[in-house]
């Protein structure tokens, strides 16, 4: 079930695209060659892989794009909002998992960006409820990064 982040003006809660596509050989060249031709640039990426499918997780900069490039061409995704959090030290993995566990928010999954938004790290964080996680994660000095921030 996808949760809802609050839908502030200039808040726009980062999109990810979870991609089904065939275990086969220049499947994920295909998809970045797609959104390069589009100019969507991926800001994050993961792989989960299995013997026959893989699901291919990506952030864009231009999500929009992105989602009329991957209708127009067939390929089955879903689509979902998560958290990402901006880290100036590798150190400050614990404050967001701390703060997460003391609220007890389960964490699914987290992978990291390629780009640096602001040239700072950052991770992508897909959580059981995601506006408790922010309201959380900032109360805990933690920045949440919004679509806009990854927007080049």
């Amino acid at each position: 079930m996808p949760t809802k982040v609050l839908n502030r003006p200039e808040h726009r809660p980062i999109i990810q695209y979870s991609i089904h596509a065939d275990n086969k050989v220049g499947r994920l060249n295909e998809i970045v060659g797609l959104l390069s031709a589009r100019e969507v640039h991926i800001m994050a990426l993961s792989i989960l892989d299995t013997t026959d499918s893989s699901i291919i997780r990506i952030i864009v900069d231009y999500p929009e794009e992105a989602h009329a490039m991957l209708v127009e061409h067939g390929f089955s995704f879903a689509r979902s909002e998560l958290i990402a959090v901006e880290l100036t030290t590798e150190a400050q993995i614990k404050d967001v998992t701390c703060a997460l566990v003391q609220a007890e928010i389960n964490i699914h999954y987290i992978y990291p960006f390629i780009v640096r938004p602001n040239g700072k790290s950052a991770l992508a964080i897909r959580l059981e409820d995601n506006d408790l996680a922010e309201e959380t994660l900032r109360r805990h000095q933690v920045k949440v990064l919004t679509q806009n921030d990854i927007a080049r």
